[in-house]
C-alpha cells in the first residue's frame, strides 16, 4: 500500500508485480480489499505492474470502509450492501472518475518498472464502468480493458456508460453474468451492439451459473469455474493487445 495525492487528499493505492506494462485494477463496490490485493498479485504474476486504487477516497480510508461480516453468508452480503454503498457508487460521477482517472493513469506511468505508454484496466461489478470511462476518455492510452459482473453500462441516462463506446479505441472484454438484475439480457443486447456499430474490437460473453460478484471469492456470489475463466480470458487480453 502507498499513498496516492489527489486535489483534496489522498488515496491508498495497492501495488503489485516487479516489471511489465501497466495495468490499473477497478474495485467493486465493496471495495479495496485482501480480496482485490488477491486478485491484483494473479494478474501481476503474468509480467504486469498492477495498480489498484482505493476509489471510494473521499468517503474515508479503505479499512473503515471494509466489511466486518462475512460477506460469504448471503443476508451478510445484502445487509453491507444496504448500508450506504450505493451513494458512495453515485456520488462517483462521470466528472469525478474523468478527473480521479487522470491522477491514477499519471501514477501508474510513474512506478518502478512499468514499461510502454499503453496501459490495461480491468474492472468489477461497477468498477467496470470506471474501466469503460476511462478508455473513452483517453482512448490513445488505455489498449484494453476488462468489465466482469458489471451493471449498469445502459441506461436510458444521458450519461450512460455505453454511450461512451464511440470513444472507445480499446480492445473490450466483457464477461456478463446470467443471472445479474443490474445487467438485464436486454441490456447486454444493447452493450453488444454499441460496440458493433462502434468498430470496437471486443469479446463479450454471458458466463452460465454466475451470480453478480461471482469473482470474489470472499462473498457468497463466488463462483469457481467462472472466476477462473475470466483470469484465463484476461491474460489472453492483455498479452494480446499490451506485449506486441
Amino acid at each position: 500500500m502507498f499513498e496516492i495525492s489527489l486535489p483534496g487528499g489522498s488515496a491508498e493505492g495497492y501495488v503489485s508485480g516487479e516489471s511489465g506494462p501497466g495495468v490499473l485494477l477497478f474495485q467493486d463496490a465493496i471495495g479495496l480489499r485482501p480480496e482485490i490485493e488477491r486478485i491484483a498479485d494473479r494478474i501481476a504474476s503474468w509480467g504486469y505492474v498492477v495498480l489498484a486504487p482505493h476509489v471510494f477516497w473521499r468517503d474515508g480510508r479503505a479499512a473503515d470502509l471494509a466489511p466486518t461480516m462475512d460477506l460469504r453468508d448471503p443476508a451478510s452480503r445484502d445487509a453491507f450492501f444496504a448500508s450506504g454503498v450505493g451513494e458512495r457508487m453515485a456520488r462517483l460521477t462521470p466528472e469525478v472518475l474523468r478527473a480521479d482517472g487522470e491522477v491514477w493513469l499519471e501514477t501508474l506511468h510513474g512506478l518502478p518498472g512499468v514499461t510502454g505508454t499503453a496501459v490495461g484496466a480491468t474492472g468489477y461489478c461497477f468498477g467496470g464502468r470506471i474501466a469503460l470511462r476511462l478508455a473513452a476518455h483517453r482512448p490513445g492510452e488505455v489498449a484494453a480493458i476488462g468489465m466482469f459482473h458489471t451493471g449498469g453500462i445502459v441506461t436510458e441516462d444521458a450519461d450512460s456508460p455505453h454511450s461512451e463506446i464511440s470513444r472507445v479505441r480499446a480492445a473490450v472484454l466483457a464477461g456478463h453474468a446470467d443471472n445479474d438484475g443490474s445487467n438485464t439480457p436486454e441490456q447486454i443486447a444493447a452493450f453488444d451492439g454499441a460496440l458493433e456499430a462502434a468498430g470496437v474490437d471486443h469479446r463479450t460473453a454471458v458466463y452460465p451459473g454466475a451470480l453478480h460478484g461471482y469473482t470474489m471469492s470472499d462473498t457468497a456470489a463466488y463462483q469457481e469455474e467462472a472466476a477462473e475463466r475470466h483470469f484465463r480470458e484476461l491474460r489472453e487480453l492483455f498479452d494480446r493487445t499490451l506485449k506486441q
